[in-house]
């Protein structure tokens, strides 16, 4: 990994980011499957590079309005097809991707990967929490997990909201995935004073669903799904530096982290290399040199 350049480096990571697979990679960049895993996995490592970024600079975030929203995918095997797959490895089954956007700036507040049970939403909601400076007005859809988190984490210091939906009777065809037509939806208000007109989840949706379109790992009806969890969470985060610090927003003609105050300069996927390598453990020393059959030579 470290005989490759630094344009190469920043070619695949680039690559990464536009939801190319790691194979297509590999033959584009003319470098092996195993770089590709082994960089993928060093951008976006817990506690390192883009997970270290996030959670460092991401902080003390002036916000109005937060909307958290959940999209679905896998690893490995779908989570009715789990116990009858072969060698499944631990992590294998649905995998459920919070967010928290705010609104104004588009900035990926808060994010967590797990399942969809209200211990998950309770790590997303108090990370969100520790992450905002002021009071805000939250929105989400109507999944009964948020309730508690947002209680547990906000208390009564929050405008919250639920947006829930109104869905017609499914007409899916067996075997095919299509989902029901949404005819309408309600806005509750839980917690504060939340302003009605305010009250919706469109711009993390729409979050989500350029995640969607960018990732292999989430086309649905394809072979390009995540094999590992590990990797999944990889490419999340090297995701949501690269969305937070590096792309430009085309109507805020700035990044989210620009727009919201986080940072006073356009990010590169340069800069993230130069945070991998700043976060690499150093190598081990070498051994002292030995000629092969040196200690049966006299």
């Amino acid at each position: 990994m470290n005989k490759l350049s630094l344009a190469k480096r920043t070619q695949i990571l680039a690559m990464l980011c536009e939801g190319s697979s790691m194979r297509s990679i590999s033959r584009v960049a003319d470098v092996s499957i195993n770089t590709v895993s082994k960089l993928l996995v060093e951008a976006g490592e817990a506690g390192e590079a883009c997970l270290k970024l996030h959670d460092e600079t991401v902080r003390n975030v002036k916000a109005s309005r937060i909307q958290c929203d959940e999209i679905w995918s896998f690893a490995y095997a779908k989570q009715k097809n789990v116990a009858t797959a072969k060698a499944a490895p631990a992590g294998a089954g649905d995998v459920w991707t919070w967010t928290a956007l705010d609104a104004d700036t588009k900035l990926i507040v808060s994010y967590y990967v797990g399942d969809r049970s209200g211990e998950s939403a309770i790590t997303l909601m108090d990370d969100l929490r520790s992450r905002l400076e002021n009071r805000v007005q939250l929105t989400t859809d109507g999944h009964k997990a948020y309730l508690e988190a947002v209680e547990g984490a906000f208390g009564g210091d929050v405008d919250y909201a639920q947006l829930v939906k109104l869905y017609g009777p499914s007409i899916t065809a067996p075997g095919r995935y299509s989902p029901a037509e949404c005819i309408g939806a309600r806005k509750l208000a839980v917690e504060g004073n939340p302003d009605k007109a305010h009250v919706s989840t469109s711009y993390v949706e729409r979050q989500n669903l350029t995640m969607r379109m960018s990732m292999r790992r989430f086309t649905r009806l394809t072979n390009g799904f995540s094999k590992k969890l590990d990797n999944h969470i990889h490419a999340l985060a090297l995701y949501f530096a690269f969305y937070n610090f590096c792309r430009i927003h085309k109507t805020l003609k700035v990044t989210p982290a620009m727009a919201a105050g986080v940072t006073d300069r356009l990010w590169s996927l340069e800069d993230i290399v130069a945070r991998i390598d700043a976060d690499a453990p150093a190598p081990k020393p070498r051994g002292p040199y030995k000629k092969c059959g040196a200690e049966n030579s006299n």
